[in-house]
């Protein structure tokens, strides 16, 4: 699933490929990742307008024309394409922002399960983030402490929990829980003030690192790197790894470690 890192990635792709360029054609293929907006007035509202600077906020990007603001969530597994117009369209691609004879971005998506919304104005797309906690990237250490401190369920569901913190998802959590030495089972509220400040630092570094290379990468460094061995070991202590599931999610982690 498309974590922070990922769309911070599809950001720069909807900058480097469509910023500063006119909308010259909106094709839907597939009306099902629009979301309260229906074709017509989708094209309505963007076609001749400009993409602007494009923002992220947590897992969301928000695609910006100096009006309406057109906002992207890509669920499991969506993606932004830059291609040419002339290009094979895959199967997969759902809607298509036509920009000149050889600059095409493409909503490319298999699963479909989130999508496109359009935000007329800035009330409007606060409300469509109204749920959303303060963005990972850009939290003070006093905002995420006070956010975690108020939470009685566990360390790893609070972090991926979108209302407490937006843009961790299940392998960034893993990551981090794993680096501060912390039990995702852990109640978030039990925290000392140490842990608070060990976990926030490096949830900074295991973010900065992550966009840096526009994904979660699995390094024989991290803890990512290896959760998919057929046989997991702890890259610090070489400790086999343990598998659960929490909130619905697989979870791992080194019972030596945390």
């Amino acid at each position: 699933m498309p974590e922070l890192p990922d769309v911070e990635g599809f950001r720069k792709v909807l900058t480097s490929c469509a910023k500063g360029r006119i909308i010259q054609r909106v094709d839907v293929r597939d009306t099902g990742v629009l979301h309260g907006v229906s074709t017509r007035s989708l094209r309505d509202a963007l076609e001749g307008r400009r993409f602007t600077e494009p923002e992220r906020h947590g897992k969301w990007l928000l695609a910006r024309t100096g009006g309406p603001t057109l906002l992207l969530h890509f669920g499991m597994t969506g993606r932004l394409v830059c291609s040419r117009p002339d290009d094979a369209v895959e199967a997969h691609d759902r809607v298509l922002f036509t920009l000149s004879r050889d600059r095409q971005l493409r909503f490319r998506d298999q699963r479909k399960l989130q999508g496109l919304w359009l935000a007329h104005d800035e009330s409007e797309v606060a409300a469509l983030l109204e749920r959303q906690g303060p963005d990972a990237l850009a939290v003070s250490r006093e905002e995420f402490e006070t956010a975690l401190s108020a939470r009685r369920g566990s360390l790893k569901t609070a972090l991926t929990d979108q209302s407490v913190l937006a843009g961790l998802g299940n392998l960034l959590a893993d990551e981090i829980l794993w680096r501060a030495g912390l039990h995702p089972a852990s109640r978030a509220s039990d925290l000392t003030e140490p842990d608070r400040r060990r976990l926030y630092t490096h949830m900074r570094r295991a973010l900065r690192s992550a966009v840096t290379a526009g994904c979660v990468p699995p390094r024989d460094s991290w803890l990512t790197g290896h959760r998919d061995d057929p046989a997991p070991a702890c890259p610090r202590c070489g400790t086999s790894l343990r598998r659960s599931r929490m909130a619905g999610r697989g979870t791992v982690w080194c019972p030596q470690c945390q």
